[in-house]
């Protein structure tokens, strides 16, 4: 439809809707099949037990089961570098840099932060239960989590000599100092798991991420803290799909009013046309010819001058909505009848 048409600016805006719609939407659903896989998982106790169902069970493997135990390192633990007595199976030592830059376009000085140093440890580990049984933990970095515990946190302030302030001015960049930080996976906590089980030729279980692609989790909350926040991050991408959405409909609901409007005014116009282009019975007489074309019979009256000069098409014609026999500016025009 020649009517129809969509401005470059609203084509970025209803381009980007559908692009992020869909990816949002993609998100939605990619989190919805988690919680739905974690609804659906079994809950199974780390006992004696389990080695004789998996041992029973086709493959030796449980493709996606909740579980829930106590951190025990396999081998010697890691020791905090700052907090003497404390052990664990993941150390993350960061140091990162804090300044202060000038933003010229906001016309105030902003904090940004730089990792100067980032070293990550471990240990293997397992998820221990009550009667002593145990699960070996694989590939704990591929997992969700799990959140570790901040056991030291120290900011070294920077100093600054009469040089520095002036540097740092000039450059538009000022020092605050450095942050130093070491996080671990205590010994002793207890973790929520989600992944696939298995039973390997030693007879050992075994939690790995799923081989299925589906989610993996090690979390220290329990597990309806974690489908609530799994289901409260679904909620999340459905509301964001949605919004864009509207945003896209918005604008295709817009350039439709704006054709109808269009489609209006041609309707109109095509109306006035016709009313001013009416055919005239008899031969015109010559002195009633539109003073523009010499042609047509004049057709339309000036307001407020009342000049009866031309027709409607040369009216429509004029490059300035002005009479063009007194150069008067034209406030309405209506048709002219003639008995």
């Amino acid at each position: 439809m020649e009517e129809f048409s969509i401005g470059t600016v609203e084509t970025v805006i209803l381009g980007s809707s559908i692009a992020f719609s869909g990816l949002f939407y993609y998100l939605y659903r990619k989190k919805l099949k988690a919680v739905d896989k974690l609804n659906n998982a079994p809950h199974i106790a780390i006992n004696e037990k389990l080695v004789d169902l998996l041992n029973a069970t086709p493959g030796k493997c449980l493709q996606y089961v909740v579980i829930k135990g106590t951190v025990q390192p396999l081998e010697e633990p890691l020791c905090s570098q700052f907090k003497e007595g404390t052990f664990g199976v993941i150390q993350k030592l960061l140091l990162r840099e804090h300044k202060l830059v000038w933003n010229g376009l906001a016309r105030t000085w902003v904090d940004r932060e730089r990792v100067l140093h980032e070293r990550v440890s471990s240990v293997p580990f397992s998820l221990v239960g009550n009667d002593g049984a145990w699960v070996q933990v694989l590939r704990p970095f591929e997992a969700s989590g799990p959140e570790m515990e901040t056991v030291h946190e120290k900011f070294h302030q920077a100093n600054y000599g009469f040089s520095d302030l002036l540097s740092q001015y000039l450059s538009g960049e000022k020092r605050k100092g450095q942050l130093e930080t070491e996080e671990m996976l205590r010994v002793g906590v207890s973790i929520t798991a989600a992944g696939e089980l298995i039973l390997d030729s030693d007879r050992l279980l075994k939690l790995r991420p799923p081989t299925d692609g589906s989610n993996y989790f090690l979390t220290r909350a329990d597990f309806e803290s974690l489908k609530l926040d799994q289901e409260g991050q679904a909620s999340c991408w459905w509301a964001l799909a949605g919004v864009f959405a509207l945003a896209g409909v918005a604008v295709v609901l817009w350039a439709g009013f704006r054709c109808y409007r269009r489609i209006q005014m041609k309707w109109e116009r095509e109306r006035i046309k016709r009313e001013f282009d009416r055919p005239e019975e008899g031969v015109e007489d010559r002195e009633n010819t539109c003073v523009i074309c010499l042609s047509n019979p004049r057709g339309c009256v000036f307001l407020d001058c009342g000049h009866v000069c031309c027709c409607y098409s040369c009216y429509e014609a004029l490059p300035q909505p002005t009479c063009p026999v007194c150069r008067q500016g034209i406030i309405r025009v209506v048709p002219l009848y003639q008995s």
